[in-house]
């Protein structure tokens, strides 16, 4: 495992680097190999929180995770706890999906997971109809919703336009 460490207004001292490392290290349990694993953590300074968010990649699928807190430390332990329990809650369908294939979650840790009822409980389909971003997100609002499907007239593509946490807006096309 290979731990890269970034700072966005912030210095990265000797003992944060340590403490990013000596948690997250902890997650390699949950591997079947780690050592082409890159793990991307990013430290940010907003205000008066400390946010530090990571992001694993492996050749299958991507676990992140984003906490915030007034003591990086805390922070730090938060977003170790939120891994983890991602992995813990998703590991019987990562494994049987990727059953044969090397870099997925796997190694039992004595964690019993009952059978969970399918997600999804509803189905809809809709009709595209072109239109611009301003419109799209004017529709969100319109049925309350925190994302919206669209022909984006502009780009050419179905979008995606969400409501982020800081109240913004995002896209996501799909080429």
């Amino acid at each position: 495992m290979k731990i890269t460490i970034h700072g966005d207004h912030i210095k990265v001292t000797e003992a944060i680097k340590e403490y990013v490392e000596e948690k997250i290290s902890k997650l390699e349990k949950y591997f079947d190999t780690t050592s082409d694993i890159d793990i991307i953590v990013k430290i940010r300074v907003k205000g008066n929180d400390q946010i530090i968010e990571v992001t694993i990649p492996t050749k299958l699928f991507t676990i992140r995770a984003e906490e915030s807190h007034s003591d990086l430390y805390a922070a730090i332990d938060l977003v170790q706890k939120k891994l983890e329990s991602q992995i813990k809650k998703n590991k019987s369908k990562i494994s049987s999906r990727y059953k044969d294939k090397k870099g997925y979650i796997m190694v039992d840790e004595g964690v019993t997971e009952e059978e969970e009822p399918s997600l999804i409980v509803r189905r809809k389909e809709v009709e595209f109809k072109p239109m611009d971003e301003e419109e799209a997100i004017l529709q969100m609002e319109m049925v309350n919703h925190d994302f919206f499907v669209f022909k984006n007239s502009q780009e050419k593509c179905t979008s995606v336009v969400y409501r982020r946490k800081d109240g913004t807006y995002g896209i996501i096309n799909a080429r």
